[in-house]
């Protein structure tokens, strides 16, 4: 592990040296299980068709993050909506620490585009959202994200917070959410410019649907729903590309993103635009989205953990 002494943000060669060397839970963490042999689900292609048969795999790029020293000053964080569900502060927040979108997510859009990290931050545009902020030290190998994050002029504030340990298999409590309604964490689903460089993902991604059900199943710890059809995917549901897809005419970087949908699949995440994945809105990486929009819905199945 490189020295960590001033937060790095996550978009540069220093933080790509630090994640090369960083350990993102044990190996036998549900993010980081191989799936390629577990079971299809008996209602696969009904929960599959709930999600959206002929609905494009879409690419948000989103999930910003920034990694700070183990020394790194704790702020007070005002948490507005899930105080009871949130972990308590305070939080290790840089004043660089980037909002979910920044910088690329903000740059690549002519109605965004000159936006500075202070006026995402503040949300000067009054754009709402999620607005996560993903916080990691990676000495300590803890984890701290914010939901619906903003910098006014009394502090920080945001709906929630977790922390996660990431030496730990330890799940949030059972009913807890998190910065996303599975109570799952966000920084290890996301896809990365150093996983891209070196060829490989080698865990499961995070991915959001429009309707899920009003149940969850492990690694979630909550759900977000009140509708109760056995053929909507519960939070914490496991989809995987199918083995048959044909991969070899996509690019370099989309091919690293299927093969790791077909050896660790995704885990969904939240209620959102269907089929949609993270990536860091890192401006290096190419922008794969439109081919990768040719995996439809129809290519996933539904797996579930094998019985012990």
């Amino acid at each position: 592990m490189p020295e960590v002494t001033e937060p790095v943000m996550f978009n540069t060669p220093a933080a790509d040296a630090i994640l090369a060397a960083l350990e993102i839970f044990p190996p036998d963490n549900p993010w980081n299980q191989l799936v390629t042999d577990w079971p299809v689900a008996e209602n696969s292609r009904k929960m599959v068709a709930t999600v959206g048969d002929n609905k494009p795999l879409r690419v948000n790029t989103d999930m910003a993050f920034i990694l700070v020293p183990p020394g790194q000053p704790l702020v007070e964080v005002k948490l507005t909506k899930y105080p009871d569900e949130s972990d308590k502060g305070p939080f290790p927040v840089p004043s660089n620490v980037p909002v979910e979108g920044w910088p690329a997510g903000y740059q690549r859009d002519a109605k965004t585009r000159g936006q500075t990290l202070d006026d995402v931050q503040r949300d000067k545009l009054k754009l709402g959202g999620d607005r996560h902020a993903l916080i990691v030290d990676p000495v300590q190998r803890l984890l701290y994200e914010l939901g619906e994050t903003i910098h006014t002029d009394h502090g920080w504030e945001a709906a929630c917070a977790a922390k996660f340990d990431l030496k730990s298999n330890k799940l949030r409590p059972d009913g807890w959410t998190s910065t996303d309604a599975a109570g799952l964490p966000i920084f290890p689903s996301i896809v990365r410019y150093d996983e891209l460089q070196r060829g490989s993902i080698d865990h499961a991604l995070r991915f959001t649907v429009r309707k899920s059900r009003k149940a969850y199943v492990a690694p979630a710890t909550h759900y977000a729903s009140r509708l109760t059809d056995p053929d909507l995917p519960r939070m914490g549901e496991r989809f995987r590309l199918r083995q048959d897809f044909d991969i070899s005419g996509f690019s370099k970087d989309a091919q690293v993103v299927l093969t790791a949908l077909k050896r660790y699949g995704m885990i969904m995440a939240d209620n959102g635009i269907e089929w949609a994945f993270s990536m860091a809105p890192d401006e290096r990486i190419a922008p794969i989205g439109e081919e990768l929009r040719r995996v439809k819905g129809s290519d996933f199945e539904v797996v579930v953990a094998p019985k012990k």
